[in-house]
């Protein structure tokens, strides 16, 4: 993106968190200090500098994964951290469970669009633009049948990344992981539906308003628990 005005290293550095360089893989480096992100940055392209000498780039994806721990682990989720909650044991081997998927990833089928902020068809790019609209709204919850095929689910995100997810759909909705962990007699079965909603959103109303509902309809199919998959 052309810059029509001089920028500080500041305003470089928020510019990864849903800015004008909202790389969501990326969106961590906004969260470091001036002098952490110089760090990161400097030893990033020495890396790559070296991962093509060596030709090995998993010190490249080793470097990335420093920098993401550094930063969330920073505690800059502080409002987010609960120190107590609830502690419900299973009441019976998982063996013998029956389980439930929910995940964050915003998945949903092909032609059950939920349609966030009331757009019809809204694209990743559009999703990544108006994700300060989607923080402020409460979450839409995807209802998707455990036997959809893989090639009818779509994700749409406007907080991460979503091409991992769009090459392969387990990297952040493992529902066919799952279906070969029932195979090898991991746990029982499976509930008829597995959910998905978009995680970027209003998280009070997500937490008062939304999730209770949710919470009895997911009741109704009886699962023993329920496996989350937050992103």
């Amino acid at each position: 993106m052309r810059q029509t005005e001089k920028e500080s290293f500041e305003d470089f550095i928020k510019s990864f968190f849903y800015g004008s360089r909202s790389d969501l893989s990326f969106k961590f480096i906004s969260d470091f200090s001036e002098d952490q992100a110089s760090d990161f940055l400097v030893g990033l392209f020495k890396t790559l500098v070296d991962a093509v000498d060596d030709d090995d780039l998993a010190q490249v994806k080793q470097r990335i994964m420093e920098g993401q721990a550094l930063s969330y682990g920073g505690g800059h989720l502080k409002g987010f951290t609960y120190e107590d909650g609830p502690f419900t044991p299973m009441e019976k081997p998982l063996a013998e469970a029956r389980l439930s998927l929910l995940t964050s990833s915003g998945h949903f089928v092909d032609g059950d669009d939920p349609e966030p902020l009331g757009a019809k068809n809204m694209t990743q790019a559009q999703a990544e633009s108006r994700i300060m609209e989607f923080i402020k709204e409460a979450p839409k919850l995807s209802v998707i049948p455990v036997d959809t095929p893989a090639d009818r689910l779509r994700v749409r995100h406007g907080g991460y990344d979503t091409r991992g997810a769009l090459k392969d759909p387990n990297a952040a909705f493992p529902l066919k992981r799952l279906k070969e962990i029932q195979a090898k007699g991991g746990f029982k079965a499976l509930t008829p539906n597995a959910y998905s909603f978009v995680g970027a959103c209003a998280q009070t109303r997500l937490l008062k308003e939304t999730l209770p509902e949710w919470t009895a309809d997911m009741k109704a199919a009886a699962p023993d628990a329920v496996v989350l998959v937050p992103v």
